[in-house]
């Protein structure tokens, strides 16, 4: 593995402009102490010190593509209420583009609060709406996409399974990719409800319970990881397959290589919110980038274990996954 060549990529992501197709969320985060359990149940008293409103689901990893120095848009869904106003004020102080972030009154802005009380999490309560997708909303995000897509040098799908990434988009998005002369490539942070969705992507990257259940193979050893990989490679036709397996490091199948173990370089892990998005935003720059398949995975380890040492929803900066780096 070349370091000189991943630090390189590093440095070119600024000329990299990247599409993210997903699920929008706010993280709302609320943060304080507790001293006490309540005499009413047996459940903590959370003195609030301070709350936050962040950008989550696939506007983390936008976030995460700016943190790095990238350009990127996003396509999705939000509704028209305080929250979306919000986010949309959260993406336009990152300098983003709002075309694609289509708001609907037929469901809410997707929220997720957390409750932090000594750097650990209480308890999360989601607000969401994941019923499919109306007609008109739907072909306003395909229109984005026809006209839009030229302009990107990769796609991300960061799928929540909040209902924008389905089969009505997955076919129009995979119909203007075989088309387009760029030869754009999809890649794709999978939910296991409908593996078809994915099919024909570069690479996918499944946490080690999504590739179980996406591919019907239980794994405990590397023979089993590595059939559960492959499989997965034969169900959607797709070059390469990273498993992200949190302490265990990743684990990348190649077509017609041999597992490629990648250990972890977190030194300690505070809180894994959030750590796939950065993985996939960081992948997708190092391939965008010119890297291999074991190098792009190399780097998104680094940026991983940069997020995992910080508390809530968080990213890596270009500068900080150059220091790891080196």
């Amino acid at each position: 593995m070349n370091i000189e060549k991943i630090r390189s990529a590093v440095s070119r992501f600024q000329d990299i402009n990247v599409l993210v197709i997903g699920d929008i969320i706010v993280d709302h985060f609320i943060w304080g102490s507790v001293s006490r359990i309540s005499p009413e149940a047996p459940v903590p008293v959370v003195n609030v010190t301070g709350e936050n409103l962040l950008l989550g689901g696939s506007a983390n990893v936008l976030h995460n593509l700016y943190s790095l120095g990238a350009r990127a848009a996003i396509c999705g869904v939000i509704g028209q209420d305080y929250m979306g106003e919000h986010l949309r004020q959260l993406l336009t102080e990152l300098d983003s583009p709002l075309t694609g972030v289509i708001q609907t009154t037929d469901r809410p802005t997707t929220q997720k609060t957390r409750i932090i009380a000594q750097g650990q999490q209480v308890v999360r309560f989601d607000r969401e709406k994941a019923t499919p997708l109306g007609r008109e909303t739907l072909e306003r995000l395909n229109n984005f996409i026809n006209f839009e897509i030229d302009n990107f040098d990769v796609v991300i799908i960061s799928d929540y399974a909040k209902g924008v990434i389905n089969s009505g988009l997955m076919d129009f998005l995979r119909t203007k990719l075989a088309s387009s002369p760029k030869k754009i490539p999809m890649i794709v942070d999978p939910k296991p409800g409908h593996p078809e969705y994915f099919t024909e992507a570069a690479i996918i990257t499944p946490n080690n319970h999504e590739a179980e259940l996406m591919s019907s193979c239980k794994i405990h050893d590397d023979d089993s990881l590595s059939q559960a990989a492959a499989r997965l490679q034969e169900m959607l036709r797709c070059e390469a397959v990273l498993i992200t397996r949190g302490e265990k490091g990743m684990a990348l199948q190649e077509r017609g290589k041999d597992l490629y173990t990648i250990p972890t370089v977190a030194k300690e892990v505070y809180d894994v919110t959030g750590a796939g998005d950065t993985v996939i935003a960081s992948l997708s720059l190092g391939l965008a980038g010119g890297l291999t398949y074991v190098e792009a995975a190399a780097l998104a380890n680094f940026a991983a274990g940069i997020v995992v040492g910080k508390v809530g929803t968080a990213t890596a900066s270009k500068e900080e996954l150059l220091k790891v780096i080196s």
